[in-house]
């Protein structure tokens, strides 16, 4: 809607004349991938109302894959309605995560988490897209994923996708201030209290 503000990477914030409502645009993540033709990055849109994602959509323009959700009514790829994987045990899970770079993010901390959590899985994978990581915790495909660091734009839109197909989302450090906090960890309800776990013990 024409009213609405603007939180994005690009543009970085603008006020709308309805200060209740707020999109929250990433037009590509997974920049780096991009960049080098590797194909997986994604267009990612939140809607923000009064403080709560109320609607998400997550791109992939290689797979045609459009995941979507809207708060109370479920999450979807294209026309398949989602849900979170059913594993319950570390050691059969595969989870995603990112790893900081050149300038960014706390790299000693994340040797420390990647060392708690790697010797308890069934595998760690860094894709380079945190949108994306998001919409295949909600798709199952991964049974979990965290990161620190992020922006809003980076979580808001898998924030939703992952509530709404059954999961949980915090902060990394187990919080509700995902968005303020910069950090997100997101899995099922089995494996959620187990990753923080193993996390916690980074700290």
């Amino acid at each position: 809607m024409p009213g609405y503000g603007f939180i994005g990477e690009e543009g970085g914030t603008r006020e709308g004349a309805d200060k209740s409502h707020t999109w929250i645009v990433d037009p590509l993540d997974g920049t780096t991938n991009f960049l080098h033709a590797i194909p997986h990055f994604a267009i990612n849109i939140a809607l923000q109302r009064e403080g709560a994602i109320v609607a998400a959509v997550t791109y992939n323009p290689i797979t045609n894959e459009l995941f979507w959700a809207e708060k109370g009514k479920g999450c979807f790829v294209n026309d398949k309605r989602l849900r979170v994987a059913a594993r319950s045990r570390l050691d059969e899970s595969v989870l995603a995560t990112g790893i900081p770079f050149l300038g960014h993010g706390q790299h000693a901390k994340f040797l420390k988490e990647l060392h708690q959590i790697s010797q308890r899985v069934a595998g760690v994978r860094r894709f380079g897209a945190a949108s994306l990581d998001l919409a295949f915790v909600a798709a199952g495909r991964f049974d979990g994923f965290w990161e620190r660091d992020l922006k809003p734009w980076d979580m808001a839109a898998g924030m939703l996708l992952v509530t709404e197909a059954g999961g949980k989302v915090t902060s990394a450090d187990g919080d509700e201030d995902i968005l303020e906090k910069g950090s997100i960890l997101a899995a099922n309800l089995d494996l959620h209290p187990a990753v923080l776990e193993k996390l916690n013990l980074a700290a």
